[in-house]
């Protein structure tokens, strides 16, 4: 079967650090790449700016605008243009070029933002615009001359200083340098980001394994459980998710294992109690073949005997048969509005006969009606086990009382006997099949071990309690409480 590797928790670990370490490498390399350029940008713009502020004032000193055929200011000119690779233009406030190094220009006029905006009155410092397409800085500085006017020609007692703008020096410098040591970054990041991937890729890898090895001792352990070749409790790990998963398997495991040693010990009883009949009936059948001339008394006593036996056995079966319906999950009761009252009533009239035998008596004692949604069926059969209990292990002339009462949630049925009672330390197991606290006398008068098994499943079905309590040589007395209204469990 192919199976979708999403859904595997290593592969998803793995490309969680995978892409985790990959995203990070991609950011390192993007911001180095772009503050180196930023960076290197910066410095040629500082760099420049301050070779313009000197050529301009060199411009004004050596009146450029009224010759401009000065070789000092021409060779400066031709100087900075070559030591940036760059163009240098020199304008007038005319907009008019003075000065181009690149000697294609010269007279023309110029019309640009830069140029206009620097050549405004009070406009101080370069300006600069870097265009990362075309490679290049583009930058304008203003060639500002400082005036001085006498006490009197502008306001009177003082001398007044005043900035004119003569011109612009436009220049564009290449930025071809910065972008060759950024490929030669770039390679060499690449270089190392492809190594960086191949480590990630492995150590990704050996992490996901890493982590998720707990799981996997988890799954050998499982899976040996499951081959039986082993029945221990799972070690504890040292991740807290894995301890809760550990924690919940074992405790599983150990309801398993006491529900395997309850059903081999329940098969064992079983086994002991079907056997115990029919070994009754071949012994009684050997005698009888064992002897000569049988007079027909005899005959017939035996053949009472191995019918009882029979009966004894088909009651066996018959409470087995019931015990595995009950042991189905409760959505197989068949629910319906049922008169408590009037159903108990059944129940007694139909033990009453066992009881005179015994001189027993029977009672019940009610001061409502009592309504109630339960399967009637096996809540009767629950009940009647009951009270055929407390008559059957009752005394000569004692008493079994049932008392039916209710309130706006529950109905309560309380059946006490003044018979032969239950040892303390036998209350906890009388629940257990085939459990019987006085085994001799279950076999006299009939008894399976099966009924209060019976009994306490049905309860339990209907979502009620049974409690007990019991005093050797005084009595019992059970407890039954089962809420008025059904409701469905949706486990």
């Amino acid at each position: 079967m192919i199976q979708n590797p999403f859904k595997s928790l290593r592969f998803r670990i793995f490309l969680l650090v995978f892409f985790t370490g990959i995203l990070s490498c991609f950011a390192i390399h993007f911001a180095i790449i772009e503050s180196y350029e930023d960076r290197a940008v910066s410095v040629r713009e500082s760099e420049v700016s301050t070779q313009l502020m000197i050529l301009a004032n060199h411009l004004i000193n050596y009146s450029y605008f009224s010759d401009t055929t000065s070789e000092v200011i021409n060779a400066e000119l031709d100087l900075l243009a070559n030591l940036y690779d760059g163009r240098v233009m020199v304008i007038d406030d005319n907009l008019r070029i003075r000065k181009d190094t690149y000697g294609i220009s010269d007279g023309k006029i110029i019309i640009s933002e830069e140029v206009v905006r620097c050549l405004k009155k009070g406009t101080t410092g370069t300006t600069a615009a870097y265009d990362k397409n075309n490679g290049y800085i583009e930058m304008t500085a203003p060639i500002t001359e400082s005036l001085t006017y006498e006490s009197g020609d502008v306001a009177p007692f003082m001398d007044v200083k005043q900035d004119v703008v003569r011109g612009v020096v436009l220049i564009s410098v290449s930025t071809d340098n910065i972008s060759a040591t950024m490929d030669i970054l770039t390679r060499r990041a690449v270089t190392i980001e492809i190594i960086a991937v191949i480590l990630i890729l492995v150590l990704a890898w050996w992490m996901s394994g890493k982590l998720l090895r707990p799981f996997d001792k988890i799954t050998a352990s499982i899976s040996n459980i499951k081959l039986g070749l082993s029945n221990d409790p799972i070690e504890a790990s040292n991740y807290l998710e894995t301890e809760h998963i550990i924690q919940a398997f074992n405790q599983l495991l150990a309801k398993m294992n006491a529900l395997d040693a309850s059903r081999q010990e329940f098969v064992s009883n079983v086994s002991h109690e079907l056997k115990t009949p029919i070994t009754s009936m071949k012994v009684l059948a050997d005698s009888l073949i064992a002897e000569e001339n049988v007079p027909n008394e005899v005959y017939k006593d035996f053949m009472i005997d191995i019918g009882a036996e029979v009966d004894r056995e088909n009651q066996i079966i018959n409470d087995l048969l019931e015990l595995v319906k009950m042991d189905k999950k409760a959505v197989d009761l068949n629910i319906s509005s049922v008169d408590i009252v009037a159903m108990m009533e059944v129940i007694l009239k139909r033990l009453r006969p066992i009881a005179r035998k015994h001189n027993i008596e029977l009672t019940l004692e009610t001061t409502r009606e009592i309504t109630a949604e339960i399967d009637e069926v096996k809540l009767s059969l629950a009940l009647m086990n009951l009270v055929e209990n407390a008559v059957k292990y009752n005394k000569d002339d004692g008493y079994v009382r049932v008392k039916l009462d209710a309130d706006h949630q529950y109905f309560t049925c309380e059946i006490s006997d003044s018979g032969i009672g239950i040892p303390e330390d036998s209350l906890d197991k009388i629940y257990e099949r085939f459990y019987r606290v006085d085994k001799s006398r279950s076999r006299e008068i009939g008894g399976t071990g099966l009924g209060l098994a019976i009994t306490h499943r049905a309860i339990l079905m209907h979502r009620g309690t049974i409690e007990v309590e019991s005093q050797e040589d005084v009595g019992t007395t059970f407890t039954v409480k089962i809420p008025l209204i059904y409701m469905q469990s949706f486990e």
